[in-house]
């Protein structure tokens, strides 16, 4: 009943003998509650979140839908142990391009340990969280049946500069992938079915930040932007089935009437980014 998610491209994953998260084949993702602080934190993020009714349905829809707390199995071998059942974001694509950005140029929180916080600003310096406001976590991209999915390696990840996030939120939305790690220049052919449109990733975020704007409820600290489309779906001249969610809310904290501007700068250097891809997309076409 329970397997390993084939799409999953950052945080622990529940092979060899580890701990990490299950998926079902009926649309639920399995997310085992961490023994430390971490996964309380994120039952109670989930359980207020979900019964909040000042949260909009049009909001609601950038998050995983929550359906409780079920104890099963432990992927590690360690026993029963209690999960998060949330929506499985990726259930029925067959070859979904994904990619997991981490937001804002801080991922620690004010109430974090000395140790934590430092062990987060180092990493938040090595990478790009504190020039751009964002990192990639982990990506998996589509190139087609003969290249298959490209999804380098982690410490590949964690060395991306500047030149590489932009070189691969461009390649995320191209078509030209002959090898999966090809270094071809990236043609950007799907900028505008993907990110673009009135219901494109682009058009997602910029509702995002309309909220973010206004929102003092939650701080979100450590907290990803994922992002997924179906390449085929363009090739067939379908939609892409483009969306946007937040996932990963163990660091998230009570905002006491204060915008999370960490986030929300995050957030608007990534639409940046993601936006001068569109536009420069448009000039070629036009």
């Amino acid at each position: 009943m329970f397997k390993v998610p084939d799409h999953q491209v950052a945080g622990h994953e529940a092979r060899d003998g580890k701990l990490g998260p299950l998926v079902d084949d009926l649309g639920c993702f399995y997310k085992p509650l961490q023994d430390d602080d971490r996964g309380s934190k994120e039952l109670a993020f989930y359980t207020k979140f979900s019964s909040m009714p000042e949260i909009t349905s049009h909001i609601r829809r950038f998050f995983p839908t929550f359906h409780g707390v079920q104890t099963l199995a432990a992927s590690d071998g360690s026993g029963p142990r209690p999960h998060l059942v949330l929506q499985d974001v990726v259930f029925g694509r067959v070859n979904p391009s994904v990619v997991d950005i981490k937001i804002g140029s801080r991922t620690w929180y004010p109430q974090a340990s000395e140790d934590y916080v430092n062990r987060c600003l180092k990493k938040d310096r090595e990478t790009t969280s504190l020039l751009l406001g964002f990192r990639i976590s982990g990506l998996k991209i589509y190139g087609g049946d003969r290249s298959g999915f490209w999804k380098p390696e982690k410490k590949v990840v964690q060395s991306f500069t500047l030149q590489d996030v932009r070189f691969v939120l461009r390649k995320f939305v191209s078509c030209n992938l002959e090898t999966p790690d090809s270094v071809t220049d990236p043609d950007c052919s799907f900028a505008s079915a993907v990110y673009g449109g009135t219901g494109g990733i682009l058009s997602q975020l910029l509702e995002l930040k309309e909220w973010f704007e206004d929102q003092t409820m939650f701080h979100f600290n450590s907290c990803s932007v994922l992002m997924v489309y179906e390449k085929e779906s363009v090739l067939r001249g379908e939609t892409s089935g483009a969306e946007v969610k937040l996932i990963d809310f163990a660091h998230v904290t009570e905002g006491d009437g204060v915008i999370d501007h960490n986030f929300l700068g995050g957030l608007c250097s990534l639409i940046k980014f993601i936006s001068d891809i569109v536009n420069d997309t448009e000039k070629c076409w036009n």
